[in-house]
């Protein structure tokens, strides 16, 4: 398998058979969270752990988008083995929250239900051809969760 697969598919997590794009997110996710604790466990304030994960994220958004570019000419556009962009996705969902469990569930099911219904322009993003398209559409259903968790935190209603 080529490196611009490996990418793509998130090491192989894309070949899933059922739910490539859900388990894409969930193993990006989990990947996200225990980054977060190790950097935790290192001593690092939260505002610093939350640059390298904005420095980390914007690094795979950006190699992700060049290797989609490189597959999608052999595969058809937005193949669903292709889950780099629901990582992406969903760490950005997962960006400047509290890192719990319970904040990491709501982020995902927040990503995936906006990243699944493709509400107010995402659907138009998913609809243009292009490598960037293919991840743009799931970095703004990660904007729109981390929006609603983080109004959901302001609020306190846990």
């Amino acid at each position: 398998m080529t490196v611009d697969k490996q990418i793509v598919t998130f090491f192989g997590v894309g070949y899933t058979p059922i739910a490539p794009g859900t388990a894409g997110a969930l193993v990006g996710g989990i990947l996200f969270y225990l980054l977060s604790l190790a950097l935790t466990n290192y001593g690092l304030d939260f505002y610093t752990i939350q640059i390298i994960l904005i420095l980390i994220t914007i690094a795979v958004m950006l190699i992700g988008v060049r290797s989609i570019g490189k597959v999608e000419n052999k595969w058809k556009h937005d193949a669903q083995q292709i889950v780099i962009d629901e990582v992406v996705g969903v760490w950005i969902a997962m960006l400047f929250i509290p890192i719990t469990w319970f904040n990491f569930l709501l982020a995902f099911v927040l990503f995936r239900i906006f990243d699944i219904t493709k509400p107010l322009f995402i659907r138009k993003l998913d609809q243009l051809k292009s490598s960037w398209s293919i991840m743009l559409d799931d970095v703004v259903a990660g904007v729109y969760a981390n929006l609603v968790l983080q109004l959901y935190l302001y609020l306190n209603i846990y």
